[in-house]
């Protein structure tokens, strides 16, 4: 009798799977697509009450007040960030670790500084939650933008941790949280001139 030896067949060695690249910066814009649509949404069920109201000849908001200022200088605050963000991406590139702090210093200071001017519309403006429809949707849509910087400060906070623990080189996620800022000053601007500025 002859048996045959149970022979192994041959394999290629294993290669090592390739590191994952730039995968905090896709899912960041991924997040900002989803976020778009939400902002977008928002905006557009506000235009479309609007025009109603404006077509029975009344105003919208009728009798509330929006002191231009504070969000005119929102606008500009939230703009100065994104292109702190920026700064931190360029500082992070060059290996620039002071640079890089205080870029994200900055960026965070920013945030805290648009947030205090949202409260202080809100508190000028007095709106009520129940006012009908202008209340409602002018809380939703300026307190969803309120959440998105609360998010953005922390992303510059856990950015700063990052990048200045020993990871500068890795700038993934400095790009990521630049692209956060640039997206929260589009979306800003958007509110901006359909809550603010058109009336």
């Amino acid at each position: 009798m002859t048996t045959h030896a149970a022979t192994a067949p041959l394999e290629l060695p294993g290669v090592a799977t390739p590191a994952p690249k730039r995968q905090l910066f896709v899912a960041t814009a991924v997040a900002c697509v989803a976020a778009s649509a939400l902002v977008g949404g928002m905006l557009g069920v506000w235009v479309l009450i609007r025009e109603r109201r404006v077509a029975d000849g009344e105003r919208f908001p009728l009798d509330y007040i929006i002191h231009e200022v504070a969000t005119n200088v929102m606008l500009i605050t939230i703009w100065t960030t994104a292109l702190f963000g920026q700064w931190a991406v360029y500082a992070g590139k060059r290996g620039d670790r002071a640079q890089t702090a205080l870029a994200l210093g900055v960026t965070g200071l920013l945030a805290v500084a648009f947030l205090n001017a949202q409260a202080f519309t809100w508190n000028q403006m007095g709106v009520e939650v129940a006012d009908e429809y202008y209340g409602a949707l002018f809380y939703a849509m300026t307190g969803t933008l309120f959440a998105i910087v609360v998010a953005g400060l922390l992303f510059s906070v856990i950015a700063a941790f990052r990048a200045l623990a020993g990871r500068l080189g890795d700038t993934d996620v400095l790009a990521a949280h630049s692209l956060f800022w640039y997206w929260a000053a589009a979306a800003y601007s958007a509110i901006w001139f359909v809550v603010y500025v058109t009336k």
